[in-house]
């Protein structure tokens, strides 16, 4: 009798063993498939090194490195390599006001006037939410039409910062329209140290980094030891260059200035399942399109582009600064979050276009439609 009661257990042992094999297999091959495109993308874009992170349900389910960290050292790219996020940055400036809204010490519709003792008359009528959403008018002090405002070889305090930004005419009235604006938020990383008397870069730590234990994750400097920083390239003609020189102060502002590698990344995109940060409702206001004064929408919220792939919710941003690029893309509906960061300039690389290709080997109803041929 007790040789019969054996035998089912056994078989379901088998069973269960055999099941976690196919499952290992299956992954095997989806993250053999992964490495193949990536490995396929860094040779066709010509970029030196690229960190991928994959996570599932908040969980990183793959991070890898491929080609070169730094070319002149020979140091390939790893999950811990660092590279400059660029406008992703934005997410956690734009999280961190809305830290200060919870604790009620601003107000996403207070006036910024209220922040800027010597602000213009041009800008009564914008308030914190218009510059969350690029929808302030203020023109994006990188643009080529502010005619050189602002030079990235010059050291600037915060105030000489402001002043000029205060000096350039607004684009268009609050609200009427969406023109993507560093500028914006510039001016917020500003409102926070005036708020809370920290540096925005002081308050991130605090708030956000040293609680996700992102301990990889802070404001550029060129100047401290960083280990495993990557080097930031472009290509001027064909060959590599290393990256062009910014001043300090301008490698400290809020508009996107971190450092981070995606084992850090993958960390910030759990804390989003959760209300460690921000309550419920608070994400749900940042990942909400803006209104604009006509009542149309634009898809964009606090810090987060807000856009569809064959019917999959997508949150996603990209970023680029000095010879690196990188994408985010938070596909809510799949609980699928894919993280590409390369030490390329925006010109020649595309990590968005990697991210979604990864994304669709793990989701392949995420494939976009291959574009009509004409005949």
């Amino acid at each position: 009798m007790k040789t019969s009661r054996l035998i089912p257990a056994v078989w379901l042992f088998v069973a269960l063993a055999a099941a976690a094999v196919g499952q290992t297999t299956q992954a095997e091959q989806v993250s053999g498939k992964v490495d193949a495109f990536v490995t396929s993308e860094l040779r066709v874009q010509h970029v030196p090194g690229v960190a991928l992170g994959v996570m599932r349900e908040g969980k990183l389910v793959k991070a890898a490195g491929y080609g070169m960290a730094n070319v002149e050292l020979g140091v390939a790219a790893k999950p811990e390599s660092i590279f400059q996020t660029g406008s992703v940055g934005k997410q956690f400036t734009a999280t961190a006001v809305m830290m200060l809204v919870e604790e009620g010490s601003v107000g996403l519709d207070d006036q910024i006037n209220k922040y800027f003792a010597k602000a213009p008359a041009a800008w009564k009528d914008i308030t914190v939410r218009h510059l969350l959403t690029h929808t302030s008018g203020i023109p994006d002090y990188t643009s080529e039409k502010t005619g050189g405002a602002i030079s990235l070889h010059i050291d600037y305090t915060e105030e000489e910062l402001v002043r000029k930004i205060a000096g350039l005419p607004l684009d268009f009235q609050p609200g009427e329209n969406w023109s993507y604006s560093n500028s914006g938020y510039l001016l917020l990383g500003v409102l926070i140290r005036d708020v809370t008397g920290e540096f925005y870069g002081d308050f991130l730590q605090q708030r956000i980094f040293r609680p996700l234990q992102m301990t990889s994750t802070r404001i550029i400097s060129e100047a401290d030891i960083v280990p495993n920083r990557s080097a930031g390239y472009r290509l001027v003609n064909g060959e590599l260059k290393n990256q062009e020189w910014v001043a300090p102060s301008l490698n400290t502002t809020a508009d996107g200035a971190l450092y981070t590698n995606v084992l850090d990344l993958a960390k910030w995109d759990a804390a989003l399942y959760t209300e460690k940060l921000l309550k419920t409702s608070s994400f749900g206001q940042m990942w909400a399109p803006v209104r604009l004064n006509s009542g149309k929408t634009y898809p964009y919220g606090f810090g987060w582009s807000i856009a569809e792939v064959n019917g999959h919710r997508l949150l996603e941003h990209g970023g680029s600064w000095q010879g690196f690029t990188m994408h985010i893309s938070r596909y809510v509906d799949d609980q699928l979050t894919v993280v590409v960061m390369t030490n390329l300039d925006s010109q020649h690389s595309d990590p968005g276009k990697i991210a979604q290709g990864v994304a669709a080997i793990y989701v392949p109803t995420l494939k976009k439609p291959e574009p009509a041929v004409s005949k």
